[in-house]
């Protein structure tokens, strides 16, 4: 299930990408499928073995390009191990909710990121979030839970004032904004609830179903991704030094 668009951030084999707070990896096993060198980020050891251990059966499996590599480590979002201009993209997908220093880590994936490098950043998305948190105390207020509703204006806005330039825009995920609704309202860790393992059911049909039920579902996502999208999210380049050559 990936919430940033490839087409809308384009990735050639070679190009070197940091998934900052990559949790369970979704977003750098595509990006070490179509044959980058990934290094996959986050503060959970836990989750980073789990990432180590795909990459690894992944390349036993020959998933990925010759020439790709994967790296999964342990680090601070806030204090990357990396020196000044390091990757080509990076990827920050519901992270930046998390944190209170979300401007400190914007500056440091500036930091990282080479002149003329791109940036996806994914966060949920107002309303639907509103929702959640309406709806649940327990969805939020726990322990790493989100701290903050971003506006979309606002995240753009914070971007460039990181010094990026902003290029484009989306809403992803309609069909999993009920989804948590539903649990919101019978309790986030209540999974055994009758209509939480029927919508379930039908996240499941969407991501691993027929391929006509995929098709239905996924043209409905379309549909409904710009009143009802889940995630928001933001491409953003950064500007090329002055006097770089061509």
């Amino acid at each position: 299930m990936l919430t940033v668009d490839f087409s809308r951030f384009p990735l050639a084999p070679g190009d070197r990408v940091l998934d900052l707070g990559c949790g369970g990896g979704r977003h750098a096993f595509e990006c070490y499928r179509r044959g980058a060198n990934v290094v996959a980020l986050d503060r959970n050891a836990e989750e980073i073995a789990e990432v180590r251990r795909w990459f690894a059966a992944m390349e036993q499996a020959g998933e990925a390009p010759a020439g790709a590599s994967a790296t999964a480590m342990e680090g601070d979002a806030l204090n990357l191990p990396f020196d000044d201009d390091t990757f080509d993209k990076i990827i920050i997908s519901e992270v930046m909710e998390h944190i209170p220093d979300d401007k400190g880590v914007l500056a440091e994936m500036v930091r990282v990121l080479k002149p003329g490098g791109l940036l996806a950043v994914t966060v949920p998305r107002y309303l639907p979030e509103k929702i959640c948190w309406a709806l649940s105390d327990e969805y939020h207020e726990v322990e790493g839970g989100h701290i903050r509703i971003y506006k979309g204006d606002e995240l753009v806005d914070k971007v460039r004032e990181a010094g990026l330039t902003p290029y484009g825009s989306h809403h992803a995920h309609a069909l999993h904004s009920p989804y948590w609704w539903i649990k919101c309202a019978v309790g986030v860790n209540n999974d055994k609830a009758l209509p939480v393992r029927a919508y379930h059911q039908l996240l499941v049909w969407d991501i691993v179903g027929t391929p006509v039920i995929s098709t239905l579902t996924k043209a409905a996502e379309k549909a409904l991704n710009p009143v009802l999208g889940k995630s928001f999210v933001v491409y953003a380049s950064k500007p090329q030094r002055p006097g770089a050559g061509a």
